[in-house]
């Protein structure tokens, strides 16, 4: 598991999606999420035999918010032009942690506990890769 950092400080679970398989699963069978989850890579969604009503962040490389837009179930996402990564919350819960467009969220890996500074080598940035907190 690891974890979300939001631009307040706060701390919450965060589970990343990171395989094919991970991705189509989803939040797909589950009653709620506790924390969020990232799918990484993404750039578009899909809520169809979901449950619940989810809010959805399009992040680019830099973990940076491009558009935040709720879903209820049965609808499909477009996909969204410079998205990277995907991060899917309970409905509400995104406008409550202070995440908005223009922000960056910070992720920290489980593995090591620690933040890893910057993009991986060749520009790729991936789900474990951490950038600064911080304003529009």
């Amino acid at each position: 598991m690891a974890t979300l950092i939001l631009p307040t400080g706060r701390t919450l679970p965060l589970e990343i999606a990171d395989s094919a398989r991970a991705r189509r699963r989803g939040l797909l069978g589950r009653e709620g999420v506790t924390g969020a989850l990232l799918l990484s890579p993404a750039s578009s969604v899909h809520t169809l035999g979901m449950r619940f009503t989810i809010d959805v962040a399009h992040l680019d490389r830099e973990l940076r918010v491009l558009s935040i837009r709720t879903m209820r179930p049965g609808r499909i996402g477009r996909p969204r032009l410079r998205a990277r990564h995907v991060l899917e919350a309970e409905a509400g819960a995104l406008e409550r942690w202070g995440v908005r467009r223009g922000t960056r969220v910070v992720v920290r890996s489980g593995d090591t506990g620690e933040p890893r500074d910057g993009p991986k080598r060749g520009g790729r940035t991936g789900p474990g890769d951490v950038q600064e907190s911080g304003g529009e």
